[in-house]
C-alpha cells in the first residue's frame, strides 16, 4: 500500500512538472501587457518560479535524505572491506564535500555579482579552499551536521534557482564576471544548477551507504542489492522529468 501510494505521489509531480511550464507561458504572457506596471499577473508569474524549486526541495527532503538499507548478516565474501573501502570512503567523501563548498560559492558569486554592488567575491585560495573542503567532510561524518549540510543544500538550490530566474525576468546579461558562466560549459544555467544538485545527491546517497548504521564503525560494508538502487531509480526519473520541465519553459 505504501509502495502505490508514493508511485501514485511520483506520477501526480511528473504530470505537474510537464503541465505547468505552459500555465507559466500563459502567465508570461499575460504579463507582457502589463510588463512596466505591477499587476497580479506580474506578480504570479514572478513567484511561479519558486514552484518547481520547492518542488524539487521538498521531495528530495522527504525522499532522498533519510535511507534504508539492507541491513543482513555480512559475509566476507559479499563485503567492501579494507583498502577499497578506505578508497571509496575518500573519494565519495571528497568529492560529496568539494561539491558543497563549489555549490555555495556559486550562490554566494551570484549574490554578491546581482545584489551587492562595490564589492567582489574573492576566490578562495587552494588552503581556504582545502580547509573547507576538509570541514564539510568532517560534518558529514556525524548524522545530525549531515542533515543539516542536506538542508544547506536545498536552501542553495532555492536561493540560486530564484537568481537565476530573476535574471531571465529582467533580461540581465550573463557574462564571465558570473563563476557559473565562465567555468561551466553550459549555456542553460538552469540546467546547470540542477546538474550540480544530482551530482550531490547520487553523492549523498552514496556516502549514505558507506555510512549506514554501523558500517564505518565495523568497516566493513555489505556490497550492494538491487534493493538499495531503487532510491537512484527514483531519483533519476524523477530529475529527468525536471529536465523536460526546464527545457519547456526554455
Amino acid at each position: 500500500m505504501i509502495i502505490k501510494n508514493n508511485t501514485k505521489k511520483l506520477l501526480a509531480t511528473l504530470s505537474f512538472l510537464l503541465i505547468f511550464p505552459y500555465v507559466q507561458k500563459q502567465w508570461f504572457n499575460l504579463y507582457l501587457f502589463n510588463i512596466n506596471d505591477i499587476s497580479f499577473y506580474s506578480i504570479l508569474y514572478y513567484l511561479s518560479g519558486l514552484i518547481c524549486p520547492l518542488l524539487v526541495c521538498l521531495n528530495s527532503f522527504k525522499n532522498y535524505t533519510y535511507f534504508n538499507f539492507n541491513k543482513n548478516k555480512i559475509y566476507s565474501n559479499n563485503a567492501i572491506k579494507g583498502r577499497a573501502l578506505l578508497f571509496l570512503v575518500a573519494i565519495n567523501l571528497i568529492f560529496l564535500s568539494y561539491n558543497i563548498t563549489y555549490y555555495i560559492y556559486i550562490n554566494l558569486d551570484l549574490l554578491f555579482n546581482l545584489f551587492i554592488e562595490g564589492i567582489n567575491l574573492p576566490k578562495p585560495d587552494i588552503f581556504q579552499w582545502s580547509f573547507i573542503v576538509f570541514s564539510f567532510s568532517i560534518l558529514l561524518i556525524f548524522r545530525k551536521s549531515r542533515l543539516l549540510l542536506k538542508k544547506l543544500i536545498l536552501v542553495n538550490f532555492i536561493l540560486i534557482s530564484f537568481y537565476l530566474w530573476h535574471i531571465q525576468i529582467v533580461d540581465f546579461n550573463i557574462d564571465d564576471q558570473f563563476h557559473i558562466y565562465k567555468n561551466i560549459g553550459l549555456t542553460d544555467l538552469n540546467l546547470i544548477n540542477l546538474f550540480i544538485l544530482v551530482a550531490i545527491e547520487i553523492s549523498y546517497f552514496t556516502w549514505s551507504f558507506l555510512s549506514y548504521k554501523t558500517n564505518l564503525s565495523d568497516w566493513i560494508v555489505r556490497n550492494p542489492q538491487k534493493s538499495d538502487i531503487f532510491p537512484i531509480l527514483n531519483m533519476s526519473i524523477f530529475y529527468f522529468f525536471v529536465v523536460i520541465y526546464y527545457s519547456i519553459l526554455t
